[in-house]
C-alpha cells in the first residue's frame, strides 16, 4: 500500500498554502530541534546531531516530513532525510567526489564526461537534501541558482561543441529555479541546432510534488523532446500527490523515468524493491536504473554489498513483469561510464565493486 500523509506539520495552514510549493520551501525544516520531542531522532544526543547538521545541513519540506512515521526507527522516509551521526564518523571512509566530476568541469557548473552529452549543474539548491546524495561536497557552498552569466557560459560551450546532442539539467534540483529562468535556459539550449534532446533530473515529484504545476508542465511541453528523470526509492514515496505530479508531466507528452539508488535499510530486499517497481508502473513511471550506492563521504552507511543487489535482481527477474525491471548499474569515475551489475554480466573483482577495489 502506498503511504498517505500521517499528519501535516504547522497546524493552522490553509489548503492553498499547503499546495503552494513556495510556501513549502519557506516552511521547510532545517534543524533536528524543529522536529519535536516525539521524533526518534532524540534517541541520539542532540549535540551529535548538531555536529552532523553543521557539516551536512538539513532541509525537509513539510510535505515530505508528513510522510514520516516518527515512531519507526527504520522508517524509509526518515532514513533518507534525517541526519545520522554515521555521516561524520571519521572511520566511515568514502570519497568527496566519487565520480571525479570536478575533473570534468569545462566551464563553471558544466560537466562534460561523455562525448555526445553533458550535464549542467544549474543550481546548488534542493527542496529536500537526501542523506545519500553523491554531491554532498557541494552542500552549503553558494546555495543559489546559477547566475544568468553562468548559464550563458554553459550555453556558449554547448553551442561550440557540435558532437553534444543531449544536455542534462541537474544540480541541486533544476526545478528550484523559477519558471522564467528555467524557460530562458531551455529556449537557449533548444535554439542550438545540434542539441536534439534535453533531460531534466529532479526529485521534486517525490519531495515537493506541488512544484509540478500546470503552468510548468505547459512550459516544458514547448521544449520537447524533453525527458524527465526522477528518484523514487520506496513505495512509501508514492502518494496521490506524487502520482498526480508524474501524471501531469505524462499528460503533456513528457516521458517520466525513475532512477532509484540501492540503499541499505531502505529498499535492499526483493520484496521492497518489487513493491516500488509495481507502484511505479501503476503511475506510468518507467523504472530505468537501479544505481549501486556510491562510496560518498558522509553516506557510506547506505552502501550494500554488490551481492545484495545481484540477489535482488535475480529474484525480480523471476517474479516481476519485464516492464518493471530496471538496469542495475554502478557509475564509474574517470568517464568510464555505467557498468552493468546484473548477475549474468557483473565481473567485479571485489565484493564491494570495482570502484572500491581500484
Amino acid at each position: 500500500m502506498k503511504r498517505e500523509p500521517n499528519c501535516r506539520p504547522f497546524p493552522g495552514h490553509t489548503e492553498e498554502q499547503w499546495n503552494d510549493w513556495r510556501w513549502q520551501l519557506k516552511n521547510s525544516i532545517h534543524h533536528p530541534s524543529q522536529l519535536g520531542e516525539g521524533s526518534y531522532l532524540f534517541a541520539h544526543d542532540i549535540d551529535d546531531l548538531n555536529a552532523v547538521v553543521e557539516k551536512y545541513h538539513m532541509s525537509v519540506t513539510p510535505y515530505y516530513l508528513s510522510l514520516v512515521d516518527k515512531w519507526n526507527r527504520r522508517d524509509p522516509i526518515a532514513l533518507q532525510c534525517f541526519p545520522d551521526v554515521r555521516e561524520i564518523d571519521p572511520l566511515a571512509g568514502g570519497f568527496e567526489d566519487p565520480l571525479d566530476e570536478e575533473r570534468d568541469i569545462v566551464v563553471p557548473g558544466l560537466i562534460h564526461r561523455y562525448s555526445d552529452r553533458c550535464l549542467a549543474m544549474v543550481t546548488s539548491r534542493c527542496a529536500t537534501y537526501c542523506r545519500h546524495c553523491d554531491r554532498k561536497r557541494r552542500w552549503g557552498v553558494d546555495e543559489e541558482d546559477a547566475s544568468p552569466a553562468s548559464l550563458d557560459a554553459m550555453v556558449a560551450y554547448v553551442a561550440k561543441i557540435p558532437r553534444i546532442r543531449e544536455v542534462i539539467l541537474s544540480g541541486g534540483d533544476p526545478l528550484m529555479m523559477g519558471d522564467d529562468l528555467l524557460e530562458r535556459l531551455l529556449a537557449s539550449l533548444t535554439a542550438i541546432p545540434h542539441v536534439e534532446v534535453i533531460r531534466i533530473g529532479s526529485r521534486t515529484p517525490v519531495v515537493l510534488p506541488m512544484r509540478i504545476t500546470p503552468e510548468l508542465c505547459r512550459m516544458l511541453r514547448r521544449y520537447r523532446p524533453l525527458w524527465f528523470n526522477t528518484q523514487f526509492n520506496h513505495l512509501c514515496e508514492i502518494t496521490e500527490e506524487s502520482a498526480r505530479a508524474c501524471e501531469m508531466l505524462v499528460e503533456e507528452g513528457i516521458p517520466v523515468s525513475n532512477q532509484s539508488v540501492l540503499l541499505k535499510g531502505v529498499n535492499d530486499t526483493p520484496e521492497t524493491m518489487a513493491d516500488l517497481l509495481y507502484g511505479l508502473q501503476r503511475i506510468s513511471v518507467r523504472p530505468y536504473y537501479l544505481f549501486h550506492c556510491e562510496p560518498v563521504k558522509g553516506a557510506t552507511h547506505f552502501q550494500t554489498e554488490i551481492s545484495v543487489g545481484r540477489a535482488i535482481m535475480e529474484k525480480l527477474w523471476g517474479t516481476v513483469s519485464g516492464l518493471c525491471i530496471p538496469r542495475y548499474v554502478i557509475d564509474l569515475p574517470g568517464g568510464r561510464g555505467k557498468r552493468s551489475l546484473e548477475p549474468a554480466s557483473c565481473h567485479a573483482d571485489d565484493e564491494r565493486g570495482p570502484l572500491l577495489s581500484s
